[in-house]
């Protein structure tokens, strides 16, 4: 069964967890992982890129220059896609991006994604994880205490104004809550930050 271990707002370690094998021990499955995120990011995306076709462009009214008899190319519109200050071909509209992902491969990739920072020891357990203020000092003393480096996520029970506030401006380091937890955020940071309660949420909420 994996673990995890246990350690306070100093970084010291407190003792050890054990993690629940239905949501910390499965074998990772990439292809419902890359499913969730590759939909996670298309619906981030705006779909408002707009550019003009040739029949959108103000002016090209006149044939610049007669059909036969100058040697040149023939042309009807210097608004053609391939003259200067001309339309775009194929020119992208506003649209959806919209991507739908069923409920049950969204629990299973988000059990494949938390299993597989379990399984490199990714996982670390924080009890009662809350600040007093909002101070970036104490965060990152926190990681520094914690050894953690690169990328990281911290995962609270309830949305926390000070835990937010205080980490938003470490590069590399983010915060969610268990009732938005998703598959890109936990591949996205390297190290899980996990609330003690936070855990029994999650293990609660995506063991059945």
């Amino acid at each position: 069964m994996p673990t995890a271990k246990i350690y306070d707002m100093t970084g010291a370690e407190i003792g050890e967890v054990e993690l629940s094998e239905a949501v910390f021990g499965l074998k990772p499955n990439a292809p419902a992982m890359h499913s969730v995120v590759t939909a996670h990011l298309n619906n981030k995306r705006q779909g408002t890129q707009s550019t003009l076709t040739r029949a959108e462009v103000r002016g090209g009214g006149k044939k610049p220059w007669r059909q036969k008899g100058t040697g040149r190319a023939r042309h009807g519109s210097t608004r053609s896609p391939i003259w200067t200050h001309g339309g775009v071909a194929f020119a992208p509209k506003p649209r959806s991006f919209a991507t739908s992902v069923n409920k049950k491969l969204r629990r299973v990739a988000l059990r494949s994604a938390l299993s597989l920072r379990a399984g490199e020891s990714k996982v670390m357990v924080i009890r009662d994880m809350k600040l007093d203020e909002i101070k970036t000092k104490s965060i990152t003393a926190l990681l520094g205490a914690l050894s953690v480096t690169g990328k990281a996520l911290f995962i609270t029970a309830q949305p926390d104004v000070n835990i937010y506030k205080s980490a938003r401006n470490i590069e590399g380091v983010n915060t969610t809550f268990t009732g938005v937890l998703n598959v890109y955020d936990v591949l996205n940071g390297s190290t899980l930050i996990v609330d003690e309660q936070a855990l029994k949420n999650i293990e609660e909420g995506l063991a059945v």
